[in-house]
């Protein structure tokens, strides 16, 4: 099997694999921190059900939901949310770190009182015990007082046949604190379609979480594991758009 994560993946990319590699794409998900898999999809799971959660959690290893942190908040868990509300990924068990060598203040702002290691990333937890990851933390885009979570606009995305590699991230606005932008890599490189896009999001999820800001772009800035940065996108746009201003 294939195991993947950092990223959503498509059904239609699933079956593929298992059709032309004739093995298994299985979504995980996890940090170093975690040694390094806190979750994992099986091999007799739907493609669908692999490209929208990362599987359940590894044997000897807890998941709960939580209130996210303050920004600062150390030491004390936070509460527990209910089954299917959005709140931070938090893991404990015997692959979780002890803590950062020599570290002591990053160790007590990722672990808290109770032994929960605070991913920083947002999901959900079905009743069926399934993580689905909604985003990072910092990542979340507050627009109009709603909170709302690329990794959800990025899935719906995805599923449109034009669509190879998107990122969504919040970009500032004066009315509305902040909007949302997709970036997109289209199949082929083939020109943007906007009003297909915007049409394919509003028949897959609420209004106020349609992009309305669209841009094309030839290749994403990566990690060195392979992740898209997204704070080199948003930085990017913004300095283009002062220069713009600024002329």
């Amino acid at each position: 099997a294939i195991t993947t994560g950092g990223a959503p993946v498509s059904a239609e990319l699933v079956e593929r694999v298992r059709r032309q590699l004739g093995c298994h794409l299985l979504t995980a998900f996890g940090q170093t921190e975690a040694s390094p898999m806190i979750t994992l999809n099986h091999t007799d799971v739907s493609a669908e059900h692999i490209s929208s959660s990362a599987g359940q959690p590894l044997p000897l290893t807890e998941v709960s939901i939580r209130t996210a942190r303050e920004d600062g908040e150390i030491g004390t868990a936070t509460p527990v949310v209910p089954v299917g509300v959005v709140g931070e990924i938090c893991a404990r068990g015997y692959g979780i770190m002890i803590g950062y060598n020599d570290n002591p203040d990053a160790t007590a702002a990722a672990i808290d009182d109770e032994g929960w290691l605070h991913t920083g990333d947002l999901g959900t937890l079905d009743h069926e015990g399934f993580v689905r990851v909604t985003g990072r933390v910092k990542d979340m885009i507050i627009r109009g007082g709603e909170n709302h979570f690329p990794a959800e606009i990025e899935h719906a995305l995805l599923e449109h046949s034009s669509v190879a590699e998107v990122a969504v991230v919040g970009l500032p606005d004066p009315k509305w604190g902040e909007v949302i932008g997709a970036f997109v890599r289209t199949v082929g490189n083939q020109p943007i379609e906007v009003d297909a896009l915007r049409a394919h999001c509003r028949e897959l999820l609420s209004p106020q979480k349609t992009p309305s800001i669209w841009e094309q772009v030839g290749e994403f800035p990566l990690t060195g594991s392979g992740k898209i940065q997204k704070f080199a996108i948003r930085d990017n746009y913004l300095q283009r758009s002062s220069r713009k201003e600024a002329q």
